[in-house]
């Protein structure tokens, strides 16, 4: 049980929804919250919000308050990768449906998913946007040496996200990481840019590392046994507060900001009723009258010409269509 003042946030959480990259399920996890008693927790699977209703439902369950995000691909000049963004309102969460959906329908035929940058800067409201880490736009930046580039989105960030732009401070060993950290470092006391200190999770214990990097390797199509293959190191679990204070100690306002981060969010994603689409009928009938009465000419065509014989009688097929139109009904289409 974790009885610190402070707790640290895990705000990148990366549930099975993550294809070939998270390995947490859902319900371990809120389970995991339970028995340690975690007050915030964040979501951040790759590429979708597949698993944010059931994340935001089951992890509220277990007495945690849920943080929606995600990460997405934007293309920033002539360089692609993801920026982790969250949702602070319904309103941000309705901004984060759009450029995820966007960034698949709007993509051209055999390029990564993506967005343009522009979009980010359009669908900005209510959205709290990180830097990533050693898989973000700006390590893609980071690696063709783009320096004036890397400036030149943090500026860009900063002033279109008033106080709602952090570079991300990890620590997991991970080859790049130090690099990473010392040019956000750099650029956070030049631009005034705020640190946070994060963890990027794959998994809840740290004995799952083996198991996640077999499952790194599916998803790469390559094996364990190769050595020019996307490889993390055993540290993305989730560690404990009192650990996490260890590690980053030499930096007190990366984890203030941590510890603050969850006070920044005042939404948790419910259930909605379906939106179905309006349909114009005539006669004055209903949806359901309509949906009842095509059901019926359609089952009469079935009948009467694919599945009963000429010969059939006709009360059979009275009684298969009464069968019929209480299933429909029962549906409640409207």
């Amino acid at each position: 049980m974790i009885n610190e003042k402070f707790q640290f946030t895990n705000f990148k959480i990366h549930t099975q929804y993550s294809i070939c990259e998270g390995a947490i399920k859902i319900e371990d996890l809120a389970e995991y919250c339970k028995e340690n008693k975690i007050k915030a927790l964040g979501l951040s699977d790759s590429l979708n919000l597949c698993g944010a209703l059931e994340f935001s439902e089951t992890i509220s369950k277990a007495g945690t308050q849920p943080i929606i995000g995600t990460q997405i691909n934007f293309k920033y000049s002539d360089t692609i990768g993801k920026l982790p963004i969250f949702a602070r309102t319904e309103h941000g969460y309705t901004n984060l449906v759009k450029l995820s959906s966007k960034s698949f329908l709007e993509t051209k035929n055999g390029d990564v998913p993506h967005c343009p940058f522009e979009l980010l800067l359009k669908y900005n409201k209510d959205i709290i946007v990180l830097s990533g880490g050693i898989d973000s736009l700006f390590s893609n930046l980071v690696k063709k040496n783009k320096i004036n580039d890397i400036e030149s989105l943090a500026t860009n960030l900063n002033k279109n996200f008033p106080n709602s732009f952090y570079f991300e401070i990890q620590r997991h060993n991970d080859e790049g990481e130090k690099k990473i950290e010392n040019i956000f470092l750099n650029l956070s006391a030049k631009i005034k840019i705020p640190l946070i200190a994060s963890q990027e999770i794959f998994y809840i214990n740290k004995d799952m590392h083996e198991a996640h990097d077999a499952f790194l390797c599916i998803g790469e199509k390559t094996y364990v046994e190769e050595k020019n293959r996307k490889k993390y190191t055993d540290q993305h679990y989730i560690k404990s507060s009192v650990d996490l204070k260890k590690l980053y100690e030499d930096i007190p306002e990366a984890l203030q900001n941590n510890y603050n981060f969850p006070y920044r969010f005042n939404y948790k994603l419910k259930k909605s009723k379906p939106i179905l689409p309006s349909l114009q009928i005539s006669n004055n009938r209903t949806e359901n009258d309509e949906l009842l009465s095509q059901s019926k000419s359609g089952l009469n065509n079935r009948l009467e010409n694919f599945i009963l014989k000429k010969n059939s009688t006709k009360n059979v097929q009275d009684i298969k269509k009464k069968i019929f139109r209480k299933i429909i009904s029962r549906v409640k289409y409207h």
